[in-house]
């Protein structure tokens, strides 16, 4: 078949020339001996193509190349414009052409690749905390296995921390990517599309230091003060002053493609600064795998949540896809796949329309289903989900046809395995006998939202929900975050430590030796190591200081420790 090349530049412009009308017209290289990057089989100027893509990396070129914007409102010619239309759809597909399918955007660095010091200055208190450090230290060469919790005596006060907790590796890879981008290019104006991720003391320093961000998490468009702007067409809206000189990260939750095509049109480089989380990108490689096979993507996750609008977005690049928030939907949907067809278009209508894609199909598009989660939700729930709908399927299309209308093949595995190995931990944490737990997280976060809850079935309204040693009011007062299904979060006044408790007597009236008070501190996948330190210094603050152990005592203990796992394993 004849082949036709199209050239992009890096920032995803197009090779184009002028004809002698002055219109733009196409540049197209045919039938090359050099092909590598195939796109797809294109018919045009009623020909059919193996259409390829050439990549330009010098920035010298006396080459013409323009943005998709530029080009729209541009005098162009027929050829062109005919061209431009078929190959919009590929937009995407074209700026990450170059990645195969077991490629990754953003891989997970190693422990030599690692540039914690990036953000770990003096400038930068949140991230710093010895005692932290020290505690992952002892559990590292155990990463993704679940440990015994360490407890840090303090005396009058005393600390469970699970083996495993704080920052996850998708999340330390966004923020090296975002300090280190803002260090290796101080000339260039720097965006996050939004958060880089769910805490607002990451954020904020982020943002002292001249990033800025697009819109908010729930893609709300912004002006350069960070105030929401409501028409779109607006100039002081960020989004409407990107350059192509711009660099816009995108966050470790990933981006829908509404967003990302918006950049590319707009000439923004994507691959260098694509902070997606490769868990997240594991999720959606499987959408792509069961959707081939045809299988319609249900997808466990919050409607309103990044990570699943982006997984959502990306899945109606190859199927139709609906979003199920929980059990209860999944029953739902599941009494929509048993109901007679002349029932299942009303009550699909009824309780899904907002939450499928254009043109969903109960009739035909739920005959061959496959569950995947968005990755920071509780594992045994989408276990939950897979293990109804799998009774489902048997029941109406019987065991030998099963794998033939359920997929199969991911088991729940879709999970980011950092979000499952820290509920792990917090649960054999608990299992301890403790006062009150803490749990530490930006107050959006879903999965420092998913360990309170694990907090909360043991512990009761002993368990609280904090961002930082500020929601500590007093010893006896705490505020508590109260997560709402909208995304909108309220605080609820709590009562806090009570210290008559800690002391208790014989039978005869002496007291006996003061009890500790025993409190398990854990933090979400994006909770710097810094602020949980700082919480059990506010916590320390209200103890009398010859009731507490030393900083450096416990310090010193932690390092016995760890010297002690180090000549267990040689």
């Amino acid at each position: 078949m004849p082949t036709i090349t199209l050239s992009f530049d890096l920032n995803n412009r197009l090779k184009v020339k002028k004809d002698k009308a002055n219109s733009y017209d196409s540049c197209i290289i045919y039938d090359s001996a050099e092909n590598k990057n195939f796109l797809d089989k294109l018919h045009w100027q009623n020909k059919d193509y193996d259409c390829y893509i050439d990549y330009h990396s010098n920035h010298t070129s006396p080459d013409l190349f323009l943005t998709w914007d530029a080009l729209q409102s541009a005098e162009k010619t027929e050829a062109l414009t005919s061209l431009l239309d078929l190959i919009e759809p590929y937009l995407i597909n074209i700026s990450y052409l170059k990645f195969n399918q077991t490629d990754y955007v953003y891989r997970f660095r190693n422990k030599k690749e690692r540039n914690t010091q990036i953000y770990k200055n003096d400038r930068n208190i949140i991230y710093q905390s010895q005692l932290c450090s020290t505690i992952k230290a002892i559990r590292r060469i155990k990463e993704k296995i679940s440990n015994d919790p360490i407890t840090l005596n303090f005396g009058a006060v005393e600390y469970i921390l699970p083996s495993h907790f704080g920052f996850c590796l998708g999340v330390q890879n966004a923020i090296e990517r975002a300090y280190e981008t803002i260090a290796n290019y101080p000339d260039r104006r720097i965006y996050m599309l939004s958060e880089l991720i769910h805490n607002p003391f990451v954020n904020n320093d982020l943002n002292k230091r001249g990033l800025k961000y697009l819109q908010t998490d729930k893609g709300q468009w912004l002006d350069a003060d960070g105030k929401a702007v409501v028409d779109m067409s607006d100039i002081s809206a960020l989004w409407n002053q990107l350059k192509l000189n711009d660099i816009v990260i995108i966050p470790a939750f990933g981006a829908t493609h509404e967003d990302k095509i918006r950049l590319i049109k707009k000439g923004i480089s994507l691959k260098e600064f694509d902070a997606t989380c490769m868990l997240v990108e594991k999720v959606w490689k499987a959408i792509k795998k069961h959707s081939e096979e045809g299988f319609t993507t249900l997808i466990h996750g919050k409607y309103y949540h990044e990570e699943t609008k982006a997984t959502f977005s990306n899945a109606l690049s190859y199927g139709p896809a609906l979003i199920l928030a929980d059990i209860e939907e999944a029953k739902l949907l599941g009494s929509i796949i048993m109901a007679p067809k002349e029932a299942k278009r009303k009550l699909f209508d009824k309780h899904f329309i907002n939450r499928c894609s254009p043109g969903f199909n109960p009739d035909t598009d739920l005959e061959k289903i496959a569950v995947v989660n968005q990755t920071t939700l509780l594992r045994n729930l989408t276990i939950e989900i897979i293990n109804y709908f799998r009774e489902l399927i048997i029941e109406k299309y019987g065991e030998a046809n099963r794998r033939e209308h359920l997929w199969d093949n991911e088991k729940g595995d879709t999970l980011c395995y950092a979000t499952q190995v820290n509920q792990d931990a917090l649960i054999k944490a608990l299992s301890t006998d403790l006062d009150h737990a803490l749990v530490i997280g930006g107050k959006n976060s879903s999965n420092t939202y998913q360990l309170y809850q694990i907090c909360a079935r043991q512990s009761g309204e002993k368990a609280h929900y904090i961002q930082s040693e500020a929601n500590i009011q007093s010893i006896d007062t705490i505020n508590h975050y109260v997560y709402s299904q909208s995304g909108d979060n309220t605080e609820q006044t709590r009562p806090f430590i009570n210290t008559e408790l800690s002391t208790e007597t014989h039978a005869n009236g002496q007291p006996k030796q003061k009890k500790p008070v025993r409190i398990l501190i854990t933090g979400g996948a994006s909770c710097p190591d810094g602020i949980i330190q700082q919480v059990i210094s506010k916590i320390n603050e209200f103890f009398p200081k010859e009731e507490l152990r030393s900083m450096e005592s416990v310090l010193d203990e932690l390092n016995e420790i760890k010297e002690l796992e180090e000549s267990k394993n040689g």
